[in-house]
């Protein structure tokens, strides 16, 4: 696999070209989302992270928003993820994922005395089951139950974002019309996959994904949760 390289930035660094070519990507993997509506998502986040190959061509990129936030009168911080591609080609790469640990950890080293959570909504079961292996605890998830107090930050930041889109009971974000689900071959759920119990968990709390719902999810981002490459990449920022 060729290998690919991570660029950082703030939101306001990013240029036209960019964000053409962010959209292009997008384009081709998901339905629903014209470029004023992805504009218009791209415009409220902090940070982008671009993957690029050796002749600069984007390959991959997320979005982030970071979230200040009270709950039982302290403050805590949440990292929203927003759109997240990888082109096919270079899935199975861990560049994304360790760039975006050690941006967690730098915002981390920015606020070392507030909690630090990762938020996301989920639309397909590949990102659901990367969260074990990022995390040892996360929700939901087939191991526990969730606590009352992870519930109910996750419940406030969904409904804070979503509005009425957000539907409690369910743990989904479900929009009127979608905002982008996967396009066609990508919604499938390969055979070899389809029973390992990570995935039929997300069918079961998510059964809409495929017509763009999503998942709420969230763990807590600090150095006794994260796993192996990701708490390294993490460490190594905080430590900076």
């Amino acid at each position: 696999m060729a290998n690919l390289f991570a660029q950082v930035l703030e939101r306001n660094g990013l240029g036209t070209k960019d964000r053409m070519a962010m959209y292009d990507l997008y384009n081709r993997y998901y339905c629903s989302c014209d470029f004023n509506r992805f504009s218009r998502d791209l415009q409220e986040k902090d940070f982008v992270i671009l993957l690029r190959n050796s002749s600069g061509k984007l390959c991959g990129f997320t979005t982030l928003m970071v979230i200040e936030f009270e709950y039982n009168g302290d403050r805590k911080i949440a990292l929203f993820s927003g759109d997240t591609i990888i082109h096919h080609d270079y899935w199975g790469t861990q560049v994304l994922s360790l760039s975006w640990c050690r941006l967690a950890g730098f915002i981390k080293s920015q606020n070392p005395d507030t909690p630090l959570y990762w938020f996301l909504i989920v639309k397909g079961y590949r990102t659901y089951r990367y969260l074990p292996l990022f995390a040892k605890t996360f929700y939901p998830t087939r191991r526990s139950r969730t606590p009352q107090d992870i519930q109910a930050m996750m419940d406030l930041l969904a409904a804070r974002k979503f509005g009425d889109a957000y539907i409690p009971e369910k743990g989904t974000v479900q929009f009127e019309n979608s905002q982008g689900h996967l396009n066609g071959m990508w919604a499938d759920i390969p055979e070899h996959v389809s029973s390992h119990p990570d995935v039929l968990f997300f069918l079961e709390k998510n059964p809409g994904y495929i017509n763009g719902d999503e998942l709420v999810c969230f763990t807590e981002l600090n150095e006794s949760n994260l796993r192996s490459h990701a708490l390294r990449a993490f460490k190594e920022a905080v430590a900076s």
